[in-house]
């Protein structure tokens, strides 16, 4: 019998359902967010599974002649929101922002179809050319020298906004002087002290400024733009992506894509090196301006096991530091090292666990024998929702939810979670 929590996990996400899109959370963020939309669908698909192609089938909607599919998808009015579509000035149909978010969707697409019918094999053939296009984006125009190694341009791009991996860097922009007022949502909605800093937000902004003023030439903004980072989660995401699209390509048939696919992952598996710190004990992000590697490991770092990347050594390191991390919280994965300075346990992603990171993670740890491991992430994550509601993130030392309330992507992996692996719950 399903718990009052797995209950209102369903109503979460067919009350955030706006028609064919959902939105991550009622007044936070009242747009279609990419990854957002993604892990929702595996939610959708444990009760409605043409409601979850819907989901990710939208995300095209806005994929740009390029390829890219942007982080939002602006699709009503809200003058309320901040900052919307006129401060990005994408010139696009419907609005959209101006850069990505971490390619999700091709893994969800590949697991549908293996967990589905004639129906899911359909939809997932007719998505395939704009799945590859967008792939195609990231390993073009956010690798444009063909190293392996994708950059993001902006911290919102990597999903993990205000990460101590973008200290250093952020720093280093000089904050425009004609950014004008502005009035954020987030602070109105939820506690100032979980979300990033005023000064923060500033440099969010010239960093937008910037593209917003050159249209968006991505390679510009590569070759000159204030902020270009390699992002563990976006490079583990891709490489992991380029996987399940491979798999989706021989499905299909599709000889040349596969061909072109191969070689993307080729790259990669050499790129990701650039990755390692000795130091931190594991993949971190590097600045690809200064070459610079961030000073400790994150939840990103843990994605390696998902992405299938790292020599066995490295994989042994990451796990010794996993297991080191686990006894110093009540629950797992915090959002970064809590052995470092930098933590703070409450203040989005600069300590808090996310639960569709905590899917991700699990997942790899799996793949690579480590149940015990992925069990705990797991059963951490259901414990935190049953403790304190369907919230954006939790603290790791309490399971306190923080953030925005009946968030989608939270009830999302919980329903996924149960489905698949409820043995895991106890």
């Amino acid at each position: 019998m399903a718990s009052e929590r797995d209950s209102q996990a369903v109503e979460i996400l067919r009350g955030n359902d706006r028609g064919g899109y959902t939105v991550p959370t009622a007044r936070l963020y009242p747009f279609q967010w990419n990854w957002d939309s993604a892990f929702a669908a595996l939610g959708f698909a444990t009760f409605d599974r043409d409601r979850a192609w819907r989901e990710i089938e939208g995300l095209f909607d806005g994929q740009w002649e390029d390829g890219m599919v942007p982080h939002i998808i602006f699709r009503k009015v809200d003058p309320e929101y901040f900052p919307g579509p006129g401060v990005w000035g994408s010139t696009t149909e419907p609005p959209t922002s101006g850069h990505s978010q971490p390619p999700v969707v091709a893994s969800v697409a590949r697991w549908l179809v293996e967990t589905g019918g004639r129906d899911d094999e359909r939809r997932a053939h007719a998505m395939f050319p704009k799945l590859l296009a967008w792939h195609q984006w990231w390993h073009r125009d956010r690798d444009p020298d063909g190293t392996g190694l994708v950059g993001i341009i902006h911290p919102w791009e990597s999903g993990r906004d205000n990460c101590p991996d973008w200290d250093a860097a952020m720093q280093r922009i000089a904050i425009a002087d004609d950014l004008g007022a502005y009035r954020r949502r987030d602070t109105d909605v939820a506690d100032a002290a979980t979300r990033p800093t005023s000064e923060t937000y500033d440099r969010y902004l010239t960093i937008v400024k910037f593209g917003r003023e050159c249209e968006w030439d991505h390679e510009r903004i590569a070759r000159e733009g204030p902020f270009f980072m390699a992002d563990p989660c976006v490079q583990f995401v891709l490489m992991r992506a380029d996987h399940d699209l491979m798999a989706l390509a021989e499905r299909f048939g599709d000889d040349p894509a596969r061909r072109r696919i191969s070689d993307w992952i080729t790259l990669s598996d050499e790129g990701v090196q650039a990755l390692w710190s000795d130091a931190a004990g594991g993949f971190v992000a590097r600045d690809l301006r200064t070459g610079d590697l961030s000073p400790a490991i994150s939840n990103a770092s843990m994605l390696a096991f998902y992405a299938n990347a790292g020599t066995p050594g490295q994989r042994d390191e990451i796990v010794r530091q996993a297991r080191d991390i686990f006894d110093r919280c009540r629950y797992v994965f915090p959002s970064w090292d809590p052995r470092h300075d930098g933590f703070e346990q409450r203040r989005y992603w600069r300590g808090p666990v996310w639960s569709v990171m905590n899917w991700m993670i699990a997942a790899g740890f799996d793949a690579h024998g480590h149940a015990d491991l992925a069990k705990r992430v797991r059963r951490d994550t259901l414990a935190m929702v049953r403790q304190s509601g369907f919230f954006e993130y939790f603290d790791p030392l309490t399971g306190e939810g923080l953030g925005g309330s009946d968030f989608t992507w939270t009830a999302a992996v919980h329903l996924a979670l149960l489905s698949e692996y409820a043995g895991d719950a106890g």
